[in-house]
């Protein structure tokens, strides 16, 4: 893929750039595909984009009339576009109507929120192969979000992805910039194209510093959706299974920060049973199974009785949430994601609550509950897959 940036207006704008090109590589490289980056939106012509199965628009899109003419060539053609937050800031869509009245439908900008924040965005078409890894509700990263004249929902041939959730509300900082209820589209595609909008892209900053304080790539959740999207786009309906959890091993898992496992306490397999951490010592009590549910999500069976399965207490979606065994029922609290940190090491995503399977206070105590929270990356959260064999 090929993508094009202006990078010269607005400090929150340059640094998403400035960490999209960062970011993107590392990703290219994990997921077997290319990444290309310019400033200079000559490129954007038809011989340049025939090398090309997708174009990102990071922070701007087209001004000249051949730019324009070439680009709408190429996705008619079936090329694939993902766009990003300000890609589609217009005051005047008629300046190029094809582009912000049909091909993202938005019409022209009207209002935004301020100050950046992070919001909970509701997943609404989870069949579509960009949001098929993602769960019902889950946190965005930060940014300044946009709204637009016209109504997404009207036009047949938008499909809505993801939106704001009710419970964010309000949303900004600034009162005179607030949202305090309404309906607003972040994340959608149109029917007739190979593509996909992001409302997202505007880091917060410290103007005075010129310093970020978010990242657009810290929300991992926010990350399957680019990821996933851009396979799509690219010809590829989800990620290479490279490093994946066989859904008939049973294994151990231990921290990367204390060594020790996740267990269930007193080897017992009743409801209500805590899932601690304890010393590693290959028992079933510390054996789980990670059977396919749906969506790339699975449910933890212990091996003690695998009818029981690692559940977020009482379907909480809070931080420090504890985890116990019960029966399995199909709840979102009760499926998890395994995501790969590569050496064997995973983390795991509850799909309720988008939050990660945690050690809490990053405790090296034996029979410590364990915990869901928010996913941040650290060793408390990852956890080392060892195979057993079978019974």
């Amino acid at each position: 893929m090929i993508a094009f940036y202006g990078g010269t207006w607005d400090a929150a704008h340059i640094n998403f750039v400035q960490e999209a090109n960062r970011w993107f590589p590392q990703v290219a490289d994990q997921n077997n595909f290319s990444y290309t980056s310019t400033n200079d939106w000559s490129r954007l012509n038809s011989g340049n984009l025939s090398q090309y199965q997708v174009v990102l628009f990071l922070d701007d899109f087209p001004q000249t009339a051949a730019q324009r003419s070439a680009f709408e060539q190429y996705v008619r053609g079936g090329g694939g576009w993902m766009g990003f937050h300000v890609s589609a800031f217009n005051t005047d869509p008629h300046s190029w109507a094809w582009y912000h009245n049909e091909f993202l439908g938005t019409g022209a900008f009207k209002s935004d929120t301020w100050g950046p924040t992070a919001v909970t965005l509701r997943t609404e078409d989870r069949s579509h192969p960009s949001t098929g890894r993602l769960p019902a509700t889950f946190t965005s990263s930060v940014s300044e979000w946009y709204s637009w004249n016209s109504d997404l929902r009207k036009n047949p041939n938008i499909k809505v992805l993801a939106s704001i959730d009710q419970s964010s509300f309000p949303v900004g900082t600034d009162p005179n910039q607030t949202w305090y209820s309404g309906d607003y589209p972040i994340m959608w595609t149109n029917k007739n194209y190979r593509m996909l909008y992001a409302n997202f892209g505007h880091d917060a900053m410290n103007y005075d510093t010129n310093t970020a304080l978010s990242s657009t790539f810290e929300s991992e959740i926010q990350n399957r959706f680019i990821i996933d999207g851009l396979l799509w786009l690219g010809g590829s309906s989800m990620p290479p299974p490279s490093d994946s959890l066989s859904p008939t091993a049973w294994y151990s898992l231990a921290n990367r920060g204390n060594g020790k496992c996740i267990d269930a306490r007193g080897v017992a397999s009743a409801n209500g049973t805590a899932i601690q951490q304890y010393a590693c010592n290959s028992t079933t009590a510390q054996q789980f199974q990670f059977q396919p549910s749906a969506g790339g999500f699975s449910r933890m069976n212990n091996r003690n009785n695998s009818a029981q399965v690692v559940d977020v207490t009482n379907h909480s979606t809070g931080d420090n949430a504890p985890l116990q065994l019960w029966s399995y029922g199909g709840g979102g609290n009760q499926q998890w994601q395994a995501v790969s940190e590569g050496a064997g090491y995973y983390h795991f995503v509850n799909r309720l609550s988008a939050k990660c399977l945690s050690v809490p206070a990053a405790s090296t105590a034996d029979g410590v509950q364990l915990v869901q929270r928010v996913c941040d990356g650290s060793s408390d959260q990852a956890f080392r897959a060892s195979e057993h064999s079978p019974a």
